[in-house]
């Protein structure tokens, strides 16, 4: 360990991460020091992204380095024929954000790389949409998105603006395998700075993006967007600034923005985990909607790339309903295509672990639909895809409170997404209704759909979760709460099982993952992940509305069955877990 620590430092470009380590040296903490040199970091989603401090294992100025020296190799091995386009890089406001960004900067100036950079900290749906914008032939945004305040990271986008997937993300990880030392590495500059012309781009294009309501109709909605009263808080990270511009160019009223968590702040002083769904995040949100009487509250995550929204609910202890991800995306995909000329032109996408609502609602409307893996580089891709064929995206999200409402943008947002929610709320307000009424009627058409998921530790290392995968693929459930099993995907050996024992291929790549499906659309997904000992767990009931012909208004029907699915959804994890033997 001495040995591989002395060479780290030794070709190390940051001071203070050197001396961090001599004096870990100096006092033989080896505890430490083996934390800091266990596994690497590697690709995950788009990108790197780990704990702060020197090492391979944590995120530092030599880590980044030489991520953008692999980014500039391959952009030559793989794009030889786009050495003139530029590569466009933003960064948050975490800590170590601006010196990354100026690290990756030089890398790439230095291999010959024209840089722009956009100015300031900038929400990551900026970053990812000027990629196509200024005709990039990559983007690096430096983001940990909702990670917890001690973590930093690195996200790459490829010319089409979405997130890398293979085999690009192996592909630089190679390349910077074989970079050489960092410290003969030539260097240029910082890039070239970038005014405001496009974030304003951005904000004319997301606000284009929300669909009008039809006249006479859509003349009320708009004249009450002015009068809807929005709570907000970019939860101490980035999106203020760029959201309330948004607000005020669609014509809604300044929000009440909750003053605690307005500025960016790296250290996170209030929220210790700045993720909207993290138990206690969104209290002072509540708090400032309570306050001022909104009729929505919307929270961005600290790089404005997901949305959380509560509405009010007199019956809930706070009087606040936080919406999960899978009603947020029922929500916005019934208002897009209710919204949109030829809906059986357009194409939604969700993803495997997400409620099977929004493929009811595509095929109601003779949309085209698909399915994805989990995370917004496959979303998005889908839109090239073979679902795609003749077909226009036009609305696509995940479960874990990520939206995009627009493919102008080829990665979530949660700042258009927020802008085409408070359309539909203004909209509904116009007609004496709310989105809590929107969603009851959308129970009534397609019944009740209730989600929810967990985490299970497990003892033992990365691979026991792959073991637990296997003995869930050697004894499956044959009910799920008393109803039939129907069909088993099972996306790691790409195979559909029906009930008759039949068996077909699945498309999608391979993934650890199977899905249980029965007869009444109750639904199981578990989900192992890939770099640590745990095993995500997601469970679905749907319960039929008794009479899907009451008025919009009227609670009677879909109100009462939300217990009863609650009930449904904790007897459902008993049963899970049973199986599973956790």
């Amino acid at each position: 360990m001495r040995s591989a620590v002395e060479a780290w430092v030794a070709d190390d470009p940051d001071p203070g991460t050197r001396a961090e380590l001599a004096a870990l040296l100096q006092a033989g903490d080896t505890e430490g020091l083996a934390s800091r040199f266990a596994e690497p970091l590697t690709f995950g989603t788009a990108g790197i992204r780990g704990a702060l401090g020197p090492g391979p294992a944590r995120m530092n100025r030599a880590t980044v380095r030489r991520t953008a020296a692999g980014l500039a190799r391959y952009l030559d091995e793989a794009k030889p024929e786009a050495n003139e386009q530029p590569v466009v890089i933003g960064h948050d406001a975490r800590r170590g954000s601006p010196e990354f960004a100026d690290e990756a900067a030089r890398v790439l100036t230095g291999a010959g790389r024209r840089v722009l950079r956009l100015p300031g900290p900038v929400p990551t749906p900026v970053l990812a949409f000027a990629v196509r914008h200024l005709g990039a032939v990559a983007g690096v945004m430096v983001t940990a998105s909702h990670n917890p305040r001690d973590d930093n990271g690195v996200k790459v986008y490829w010319t089409d603006g979405g997130q890398i997937v293979p085999p690009v993300d192996t592909g630089i990880a190679a390349a910077a395998g074989a970079a050489g030392p960092l410290l003969d590495l030539p260097l240029g500059d910082t890039g070239e700075a970038l005014g405001d012309e496009v974030t304003q781009a951005y904000l004319d294009a997301i606000v284009a993006a929300v669909p009008p309501d039809n006249p006479p109709a859509g003349q009320l909605a708009y004249a009450a967007r002015a009068q809807l009263r929005i709570a907000y808080t970019p939860m101490h990270g980035v999106g203020l600034a760029t959201m309330l511009r948004a607000f005020s160019q669609a014509g809604f009223a300044p929000p009440a923005v909750v003053a605690e968590q307005a500025e960016p702040d790296g250290m996170f002083p209030t929220l210790p985990k700045p993720n909207p769904e993290e138990p206690g995040a969104l209290d002072l949100l509540l708090a400032e909607a309570t306050r001022t009487g909104a009729d929505l509250a919307l929270a961005n995550d600290p790089d404005a790339d997901r949305l959380a929204v509560a509405l009010p609910d007199p019956a809930a202890p706070n009087g606040w309903r936080v919406l999960t991800g899978d009603e947020l995306g029922g929500l916005l995909g019934d208002h897009l295509i209710r919204h949109t000329p030829d809906p059986e032109r357009r194409l939604l996408v969700t993803t495997i672990v997400s409620a099977g609502l929004l493929g009811e609602l595509a095929a109601a409307a003779g949309a085209a639909h698909a399915e994805t893996l989990t995370g917004f580089k496959w979303i998005m891709r889908a839109a090239d895809g073979p679902a795609a064929q003749g077909h226009q995206f036009l609305f696509g999200y995940e479960e874990a409170l990520g939206f995009a409402v627009t493919d102008l943008v080829r990665d979530k947002d949660g700042m258009s997404a927020a802008l085409v929610l408070a359309a539909a709320a203004a909209g509904a307000r116009s007609r004496g209704q709310t989105l809590t009424d929107a969603l009851d009627d959308i129970a009534r058409r397609f019944g009740l759909y209730v989600t929810s998921q967990f985490s299970v530790e497990l003892a033992g290392g990365p691979e026991a979760g792959a073991a637990l995968l296997a003995a869930a693929r050697s004894a499956p459930p044959l009910s799920l709460l008393g109803q039939p099993v129907t069909t088993i995907d099972d996306f790691g050996l790409g195979l559909r099982t029906q009930a008759d024992g039949t068996k077909d291929p699945l498309t999608l790549p391979r993934q650890d993952a199977i899905i249980w499906l029965a007869a009444d659309r109750t639904r199981v997904a578990v989900r192992p992940s890939g770099t640590e000992p745990k095993v995500k767990i997601y469970l679905q009931v749907v319960l039929p509305v008794a009479d899907p012909d009451s008025p919009a208004g009227d609670l009677s029907t879909a109100g009462p069955l939300r217990a009863q699915a609650a009930r449904r959804l904790a007897d459902l994890r008993q049963e899970v877990s049973e199986v599973l033997h956790l």
